[in-house]
Order: C-alpha cells, then sequence, then structure tokens
C-alpha cells in the first residue's frame, strides 16, 4: 500500500512537524541558510580569478539558469510532499528516496567540520579586541589550532582545548535553537541575526572603503577582463559559487519549503532569495577587496600578492589588516562578529535537514528528535574537528561533500526528476498555482538540460583537476585523501542506498496526514501536469491529469 494513499492516510493522525508562521519568516530563514561563509570568504576571491567585474556576467547567468531553477525545484519538492528530504523524495517516487537520504548524509558530514569554522570565528572576534595574534597573523593561526600540516596530517585526537571550549559552546547554542523549533528556534533566531548580520557588514563596507588603498583594491576586483569569458573554467567557476552559496540540492530549502504555508509565493519567495544572496555576495566582494587593497599598499606589494580565500582570507589576511588598519579593533568585531552570525545561520539550517529527517523517520516530538540527532553529532564533530587533525581533516572533507557529494547529487537528482521519472510538469503546475512568478518551458529546459550538464562538467573537471595533479591534495598523504576524501563520498551513497531500504514503521510521519491534517499530494504521473480546477484552494489539491 501506498504511503501517500487516501487510505493509509484517511484514519491517520496528523504529522507535528512545525512550521514557519508565514512568508516572511521563511524568507529569513531562507536567506540565513544561504548567506554563509562561502559569500564573505569565497566569493570576492572567485570572482577576482575569474575574470574580475566580466565575472558578473556568467555569475548571473549562472544564477538565471541554475541556482534559481534548483531553488525552485527544491521547493516543489518539500512543499508538494511536505516531509524531509528522505519523506519528499519517497513521496514524489518511492524509488528516489536515496536521494534524499544522500542529501542527508552530506548536511551531516558539512555541520560536523562547519562547527570548526564557527568557533575559530567565534574566538577571533574576542581576538579582535586586543589583536593577540601580534606581529604574525600566520604563525599565531599555527599556533592556535595546533594544525598538523601536509604530509604531517594524520588521525590524531590530541585536542586543542581553546578550541574544545568554543565547540562545547557553538553545538550548546545549536541544540538551544533547534529545540525550540522551527519557528520559534529557526525562524526567531534568522531574523534577528540577518538583519544584524547586514547591518554588521555595511559598516565594515563603509569603513573598509575609507581605508588608504580601498580605492586600488576595488579596482582590481571589478577591472574587468573580457578575454575571460572566452575560457570554460570561468563558466564552471561561476556555477560553481553559484551551487556552493545558495544552499541547493543538499535538502535545506527542500525541508524549509515543507514547513511552508500552502498558499505561500513559491517562485517570488525564490526571487528574493536568490537575488538577496547575490547582492550579499557583492557587497561582500566589496568590502573584502577594499580591505586587501589597504593591505597591499600597506606592505607595498601587488593586489595580486595579498588575494586570498576560505582560511587564509579569514585567519590569516585579515587579521593582518586589523593590526594595520586604523581603528582595526573594529573591523576586527565587525568582521569576525559576520562570519558568526553567517555561519551560525547557516549552520542550523544544516543540522535541520538531519533532524527533520529523524522526525519523520520515527515520529518524533521536536525535543527528542533535536536531542537524539544533535548531541551525537556535537560528540563526534567535537572528537573529530577539536584537535590537533581538525583542519586538515576540514579541508579534505570540505573538498570532496562540496565538489562530489553536493554536485553529484544535485546532478542525480535533475536527471531523475526529469527524465526518469519525469515529473517536472507536476512540479511546474505546482509552483504556478500559487506563484506570481510564472516558469514554463524554459525553467524546464534549465533543469533537465543545462542544469545537469554544467554540473556533469563540473564533476569532469575537477576529477580531471585532481587525478592529473602533480602533487596530492594539499600536500597530504594519499591516504588521508581516499579515506577522508573518496571513501567518504562514496560511502555516503552506499549508506544513503541502505537507509533507503530500511522500512518506516507505521508511527512514521510518512503515513500521516500533513500537519493541516490534509492527505499528502499523490505521487507523480510521469509526464503528466496538474489540472487546474476551480475549487482546488492550494496546489497541494490538485491532481495529475489523467
Amino acid at each position: 500500500m501506498s504511503a501517500t494513499s487516501p487510505s493509509a492516510g484517511a484514519a491517520a493522525p496528523s504529522a507535528d512537524r512545525g512550521a514557519f508562521s508565514g512568508r516572511t519568516a521563511f524568507i529569513f530563514a531562507a536567506i540565513g541558510s544561504a548567506v554563509g561563509l562561502g559569500n564573505i570568504w569565497r566569493f570576492p576571491a572567485v570572482a577576482y580569478e575569474n575574470g574580475g567585474g566580466a565575472f558578473i556576467l556568467p555569475y548571473l547567468v549562472a544564477l538565471l539558469t541554475a541556482g534559481i531553477p534548483l531553488l525552485f525545484l527544491d521547493y516543489a519538492l518539500g512543499h508538494r510532499w511536505r516531509g524531509s528530504a528522505p519523506a519528499a523524495w519517497r513521496r514524489f517516487r518511492r524509488w528516489t528516496e536515496f536521494i534524499g537520504w544522500w542529501q542527508v548524509l552530506i548536511a551531516l558530514i558539512i555541520a560536523l567540520y562547519y562547527a570548526l569554522i564557527l568557533a575559530w570565528a567565534t574566538n577571533y572576534t574576542i581576538f579582535s579586541l586586543d589583536q593577540r595574534w601580534g606581529a604574525d597573523a600566520g604563525a599565531f593561526f599555527d599556533e592556535y589550532t595546533q594544525a598538523l600540516g601536509g604530509a604531517d596530517a594524520t588521525v590524531s585526537f590530541d585536542f586543542v582545548p581553546s578550541v574544545l571550549i568554543s565547540m562545547i559552546v557553538v553545538w550548546l547554542a545549536v541544540i538551544v535553537v533547534m529545540s525550540l523549533g522551527v519557528q520559534k528556534g529557526i525562524a526567531a533566531s534568522s531574523a534577528v541575526f540577518i538583519p544584524l548580520l547586514i547591518v554588521m557588514f555595511i559598516i565594515l563596507v563603509v569603513r573598509s572603503l575609507f581605508l588608504p588603498g580601498a580605492i586600488d583594491g576595488l579596482d582590481a576586483f571589478f577591472q574587468p577582463n573580457w578575454a575571460a569569458l572566452t575560457d570554460p573554467g570561468v563558466w564552471i567557476a561561476a556555477y560553481g559559487q553559484i551551487f556552493f552559496s545558495l544552499s541547493v540540492a543538499f535538502g535545506i530549502m527542500l525541508t524549509y519549503s515543507s514547513y511552508l504555508k500552502k498558499k505561500t509565493d513559491l517562485t517570488g519567495s525564490g526571487l528574493v532569495v536568490g537575488f538577496a544572496n547575490s547582492g550579499f555576495e557583492i557587497l561582500c566582494g566589496i568590502g573584502v577587496f577594499s580591505a586587501l587593497g589597504f593591505m597591499a599598499q600597506a606592505q607595498g606589494v601587488a593586489i595580486d600578492e595579498v588575494v586570498t580565500s576560505g582560511v587564509g582570507l579569514a585567519f590569516i589576511a585579515f587579521p593582518t589588516i586589523i593590526s594595520e588598519a586604523p581603528a582595526g579593533a573594529i573591523i576586527g568585531v565587525l568582521f569576525f562578529g559576520s562570519l558568526v552570525l553567517a555561519g551560525f545561520t547557516s549552520l542550523i539550517s544544516i543540522v535541520e535537514v538531519v533532524i527533520a529527517s529523524i522526525q519523520d523517520k520515527f515520529g518524533l516530538a521536536r525535543v527528542p528528535a533535536t536531542l537524539v540527532v544533535s548531541i551525537p553529532m556535537a560528540v563526534v564533530s567535537i572528537v573529530l574537528f577539536s584537535t590537533t587533525m581538525g583542519l586538515p581533516l576540514l579541508d579534505v572533507m570540505d573538498k570532496w561533500a562540496n565538489e562530489y557529494g553536493i554536485v553529484a547529487a544535485a546532478a542525480v537528482s535533475t536527471i531523475v526528476v526529469a527524465y526518469i521519472v519525469r515529473g517536472l510538469p507536476t512540479l511546474r503546475d505546482h509552483l504556478n498555482q500559487r506563484g506570481t512568478f510564472r516558469i514554463g518551458w524554459i525553467w524546464m529546459l534549465c533543469v533537465a538540460v543545462i542544469a545537469p550538464v554544467v554540473l556533469g562538467v563540473t564533476l569532469i573537471f575537477n576529477t580531471i583537476t585532481l587525478v592529473t595533479s602533480e602533487t596530492t591534495y594539499s600536500g597530504y598523504p594519499g591516504w588521508f585523501n581516499l579515506v577522508f576524501g573518496w571513501l567518504m563520498a562514496i560511502g555516503l551513497v552506499v549508506v544513503a542506498i541502505g537507509l533507503s531500504l530500511i522500512p518506516w514503521s507505521k508511527n512514521s510521519n510518512l503515513y500521516k496526514t500533513d500537519s493541516d491534517g490534509d492527505p499528502i499530494a499523490p505521487e507523480a504521473v510521469a509526464g503528466k501536469g496538474l489540472i487546474t480546477t476551480p475549487e482546488a484552494a492550494t496546489p497541494h489539491e490538485l491532481r495529475s491529469a489523467p
């Protein structure tokens, strides 16, 4: 008997999963998820290295042809089938449940190491007050993390006390927020942190613009290199940045949309989230390159000698800028405080993917589900990443979780939806029933052709780069990359398939009506759209054409 059949849902109790109070709460939470560390420390360097001002063109093309279309896809799946990633995919078509578990496992891996970066940022916010790193920010970071580097990377459980304490604080904060639920926890925290983040970063940008050399930094950032547009690698970088920064294809937006009211305008909300995320990225580029321009002038070197990204930008370059800049403590608190806020709202969205799946699988109430998921995750995260192997482990797992986990899952999901299940007409009509921005064949073309092609090329490109490199990734031992990189990525797929084969108990949310007491929509019918009827008040009441 199908989990979504009327007979299964007619006498069943309602699933008490929680919900957003309205569209505004959802938008703040979705922006909180999308706006993360990648916006602040990845986008500026990626743009600079791939054509500067000219990069904006492929970036916008990627946003319009892949980012927003895949965002709509996630919204439609979660909103129509009212569940976590595994539940929604199973309801979409029973055998596709493994995609949902794959997304859950990717989120779990990312959450484990994301907490480490958040712990560093929390400490560095405090360090900024007295510029504790002194004259050599790089040496201080090495001493602070005590990280094993390059060929020395190995399995080690030597704890770093300062990192350990910060990680415990981060996970306690996560557990508290997640225990409060969808509206009082996720939405409420995002409604406070996102406006605060924007205000803080605007102040940071304004302050950076008045630093000596800031204009030189902006010239370097926005100077267009039009010849770069003929390089396929630039376009791959643009699509990669969009995939990584919009939180698409690994369960977050799917899960969040399942908490939306049924009459919500999904496409209008998606446009707001997509453009807000991109607007913040460009703001980050202005702030970061203004500061890097100052750093280059102060050190008497060219801009390209100080441009970096990721950990190097946040914990080495920026502390150096803070030490040399007038009123550096203010810049430091604003920058690292922004990292904390952006990172925290993203981390709770990642953890929510896992909590929601366990809540649906076992029919648990919010607090038990949160504790069952968050406490083991916190323990594993702290044991693995507050040690001297934390940094190399983060580096390798982030590389493979992003470039293979998210990209591969996105490619598989688009191919399954578009060609195997042929469910795009159903999702299109669901989105259009209440959407103010109507979609049609262009959206279907983006999801069915452009996205899978770009994702496939990205996978091939990344693999060739790794395999043909003269050295191992980051100089780590081959076995280290094999175990925590390749085997981890492959293992997620194997475990996801195994989890999809485990039967759902009758107490699970799969066999319950939704939170409103209404039956769950039936499976998508291959190649069939939904029939619009005057009496249908919500998209969920629409049924496939015969």
